[in-house]
């Protein structure tokens, strides 16, 4: 796009919105991030986990899934496989949901919801997290 243009969009309002479509994703976006860390430092304390603070940091909280899980830390380095290696990670991360989930108390298939999205799985957590079975 021209400059000219640009500034015809956001003299006619068609740049503005576009902005604050921005901000309302990257606030929503912090708001599920905080919320999700949450529930995996209140999962971490129910199972014992000797770091539940590890929620609170980006790609490390995935290790922690896996350890509470009962796999190695060392699969988060399949993040580095573009692909194949985030697939793999991604089944590692279901499979380790279920196993918690069985160690809470639930039965373990709930985890399959977590396939529906990042709202199907913020309930999982929500429930894992703060109700007691």
């Amino acid at each position: 796009m021209h400059v000219l243009e640009l500034m015809v969009m956001a003299i006619d309002g068609g740049f503005f919105p576009s902005i604050g479509f921005m901000w309302l994703m990257f606030v929503l976006f912090i708001g599920f991030y905080v919320y999700q860390a949450l529930c995996l430092q209140a999962i971490a304390r129910k199972l014992k986990h000797p770091r539940p603070w590890l929620a609170w940091i980006p790609i490390v909280n995935t290790v922690l899934l896996l350890e509470m899980g009962g796999f190695h830390w060392a699969f988060i380095f399949l993040f580095l496989v573009p692909f194949l290696g985030w697939l793999v990670l991604g089944v590692l991360g279901i499979i380790a949901l279920w196993r918690i989930c069985e160690r809470l108390h639930y039965p373990g298939w709930i985890a399959l919801f977590s396939l529906l999205g990042g709202l199907a799985l913020l309930i999982i957590l929500s429930i894992l997290a703060w109700s007691d079975n």
